[in-house]
């Protein structure tokens, strides 16, 4: 699955052009190639600043934005590296506190497709190594680094000794990467664990949790998970935290959604269990309000694609976020009609992701994605009619929502890139 990666800026566009000939932009996991790539380049990776490494299946990206708001709270400088992005590519790479400029990308993936041409490197592996250049070219307190897929053989796994890693929520997706059984998947994202170096992970059912406790056990890793050495729970507006160190009542995360609350206490679990970066606890307070990650139960502004309606965006893609963002639906709007918005890649479960919907959201809208490997419409709104929903197609996402109940609020759901194409469409680019 390619990542389609555009840019408006001609010299940015021109070495994504060479990309795309040079590799075939797919996951690919192994490493081999970064490796091979790194030492080209001088090794980029020794030089970077203390890094959180997170995996996960859902809230890695949630628990790397609580990181960055809690330590620039702090004071500190911070580089941030996440995947995929939803409008820009320079999302994916934040250079002390700022996506990197145009210029900047430009000349960095210039050094690295060249030094890569014999390589072949991944569309992944070769955003990995302009990321680490950039970051080990400018100073900084931290570097917070997303993993972009499973864990054990992702590209971000070259890093021998992190500060902390962490694995944030677990499900099934990339099953043709990663195994159709959640202990098999546990034990890809368990492969961040290194010797000697902390890993701080969410609680999981005793198979899950077992077979990441004796990855830990055999690298040596000190595995510290949630209802053991750290835990949080939620008491109405307060995400109450403990661990060794005391226990701390901290106010509850902006981003929407439940479960927003335990990523955000994972970011703290991995801020107490590293010795190397000081924090004041307010900086934690502040990161409940700071924190910003978006096309995750966002809502959009009024602007052109919107046009004054109350529409919602999110970018789930698989059962286990879809389960999770329908049950801050069913509250969300308990009072109120909701009408979804839908699309899938070819690759995702798309009627698993359309189940938990049931009985919260009566009616859809299916669509395609431009660009990208997905489900026709038509098999889409199939499915939902199976499913129990009145389904319609559309072929756009403004004729979709100009065709929604006009007593309903719209929830965009199903694919990153679609949420993406919401964004681009209303005017709101990350930032």
């Amino acid at each position: 699955m390619a990542d389609f990666a555009r840019s408006d800026h001609p010299a940015v566009q021109e070495q994504l052009d060479r990309l795309s000939l040079l590799s075939p932009g797919g996951d690919r996991l192994g490493l081999d190639r970064i490796t091979r790539l790194l030492d080209k380049l001088g090794r980029p990776q020794d030089d970077l600043p203390p890094v959180f490494h997170v995996a996960g299946t859902n809230g890695k990206g949630s628990t790397c934005a609580f990181l960055r708001a809690a330590l620039e709270a702090a004071g500190k400088s911070v580089h941030v590296f996440t995947s995929p992005h939803l409008v820009r590519f320079n999302e994916r790479i934040r250079v002390t506190g700022s996506l990197i400029g145009d210029e900047v990308l430009a000349s960095l993936l210039a050094e690295v497709l060249d030094a890569g041409e014999a390589i072949e490197p991944s569309f992944f592996e070769v955003t990995t190594a302009a990321a680490f250049l950039a970051f080990a070219r400018t100073q900084a307190d931290a570097c917070i680094l997303e993993v972009g897929l499973g864990g054990r053989l992702d590209a971000t796994n070259v890093i021998e000794r992190p500060l902390i890693t962490g694995i944030a929520s677990l499900g099934l997706d990339h099953q043709q990467f990663l195994g159709n059984r959640l202990p098999d998947i546990a034990a890809e994202k368990a492969g961040i664990a290194k010797r000697g170096v902390p890993l701080v992970t969410q609680l999981y059912p005793p198979a899950i949790g077992g077979r990441i406790g004796k990855i830990a056990e055999d690298v040596g890793a000190i595995w510290s998970p949630r209802g053991a050495r750290w835990d949080a729970i939620v008491e109405r507006k307060t995400l109450r935290y403990r661990d060794e160190q005391g226990e701390l009542d901290l106010p509850i995360p902006r981003l929407p959604g439940r479960h927003q609350a335990l990523n955000a206490a994972l970011a703290v679990a991995l801020l107490r269990h590293q010795q190397r970066i000081s924090f004041p606890p307010s900086a934690l307070t502040a990161a409940m309000g700071w924190s910003n990650w978006p096309a995750r139960l966002q809502q959009l502004t009024d602007g052109p694609l919107s046009r004054g309606r109350d529409v919602w965006i999110d970018g789930g893609h698989n059962p286990s976020a879809a389960r999770l963002v329908a049950g801050w639906a069913k509250r969300q709007f308990r009072d109120r009609r909701l009408h979804l918005i839908f699309a899938s890649l070819k690759s995702k479960d798309a009627a698993g992701v359309l189940q938990p919907f049931g009985g919260i959201a009566p009616s859809v809208s299916t669509l395609p994605i431009t660009g990208h490997d997905c489900r026709s419409p038509e098999e889409l709104a199939a499915m939902a009619t199976e499913l129990g929903f009145a389904a319609s197609v559309a072929t756009s996402l403004e004729d979709a929502i100009a065709a929604a109940p006009t007593d309903a609020a719209v929830l965009v759901f199903g694919s990153l890139y679609l949420a993406g194409e919401a964004l681009k469409l209303n005017g709101q680019l990350p930032d």
